[in-house]
């Protein structure tokens, strides 16, 4: 068999927050300027955002957070911690969401595949460093073999789920018995603040929190509940003269994002040539369903329009955009969790054996500092 994602299960902290309410917080910071306020009014309304989760209490609207580390109770002002402070309550909740997203994946295919079962994990983050990471807390919280091998995709941004992918892949090609975890987890709104400067205003309208788990593996485990995507085939391209459009830095109080308004534009004008080598001459009718990154609205707009998409095609995008924002590398996996979803309601409408029912590909792609382009063509089997 060829190795596929059996199972893709979510995590989200708690504490959700109304993107007006939080476009309120950002608009009445002190020294923001007219400009600014103009900017945070307009980014934040135009995102295609209701919600989003995260683990900063302090954001939310009712101000009874038990800290004041990042908004004072009193003012609501912004306050400014350092890097290390934000890392600390990374280490703090990181682990935790990271579990909980790996248990429900493991637990959606018990008893066919269970902890004991993982040989490999694979995790995937970019908003946190800490040793023993993530990685090590699944191995123990999870019971995993103290012989898993544990690999880790660090600091790549929000097209990471794809090298996480293309690792679990080869131990599968290599060995048809293995079984890889595969996670990634990302706290962005550790790296919030309020800012004149639009890069900044962009991304703290769009960014959130999350944790999203795969289980990856070739064998063998007879009929299958949930709809499966096997991994067919992953590209990476480097887009022309983008590189000072996304990036990922490390400041004195936070990590610090450059996200250009021109992201779109360019993407717009590389899409293209970047899916070329993974849809060949089929190009956007290769595939029937999309699963897109959704860095920003705009970003989905252009991509629509230039491959000529049906709003069908960019539905489980949008709403994961809509209901959970931009949770770098988790996000992706998000959309797929969602197409696997509708294809098992879909399914469950079909009265044929699922031998005799179609099979669909699927098209995935993230994009990331560099600007980078990854993407995967997958092929969607059905449950049964």
């Amino acid at each position: 068999m060829a190795a596929s994602i059996r199972s893709i299960q979510t995590a989200v902290p708690p504490t959700e927050l109304a993107q007006e309410a939080v476009r309120d917080l950002f608009a009445a910071q002190p020294g923001l300027t007219r400009l600014g306020q103009r900017l945070v009014a307009t980014s934040f309304d135009s995102s295609g955002i209701r919600t989003r989760h995260t683990v900063l209490d302090e954001l939310a609207a009712d101000g009874r957070a038990p800290t004041e580390l990042f908004v004072d109770a009193a003012t609501r002002a912004f306050s400014s911690p350092s890097t290390g402070e934000r890392n600390r309550l990374y280490v703090g909740h990181a682990p935790g969401l990271a579990v909980t997203a790996a248990r429900r994946a493991l637990d959606a295919l018990a008893p066919g595949i269970t902890a004991a079962d993982v040989t490999h994990v694979v995790t995937a983050s970019c908003t946190g460093f800490f040793a023993p990471g993530p990685d090590w807390a699944l191995q123990r919280e999870l019971g995993l073999a103290d012989s898993v091998q544990r690999h880790h995709v660090g600091f790549m941004g929000c097209y990471a789920a794809f090298p996480a992918l293309r690792i679990a892949k080869a131990f599968c090609d290599a060995d048809p018995e293995a079984v890889v975890l595969v996670v990634c987890v990302e706290l962005c709104t550790l790296h919030v603040r309020s800012s004149n400067e639009p890069d900044q205003i962009v991304a703290s309208s769009v960014f959130a929190d999350g944790a999203a788990a795969a289980v990856v593996t070739a064998r063998d485990t007879g009929a299958s509940a949930y709809p499966t995507l096997e991994l067919d085939e992953f590209v990476s391209t480097i887009v022309p003269d983008g590189e000072a459009d996304m990036a990922w830095t490390i400041g004195d109080h936070g990590f610090e994002m450059v996200l250009s308004s021109y992201v779109p534009k360019i993407i717009e004008q590389n899409i293209r040539t970047a899916l070329a080598p993974l849809l060949g001459s089929a190009g956007a009718q290769a595939a029937s369903h999309w699963a897109i990154h959704p860095g920003g609205r705009s970003i989905l707009d252009r991509v629509e329009q230039t491959l000529e998409l049906t709003p069908a095609q960019l539905g489980p995008s949008r709403e994961v955009l809509r209901d959970y924002g931009n949770m770098s590398s988790a996000t992706v996996l998000f959309v797929l969790k969602a197409i696997l979803d509708q294809a098992l309601v879909t399914g469950t409408m079909d009265a044929r054996p699922a031998a005799a029912r179609p099979t669909e590909r699927v098209c995935a792609m993230a994009f990331g500092p560099g600007l980078t382009v990854e993407s995967g063509l997958f092929t969607l089997r059905p449950a049964g």
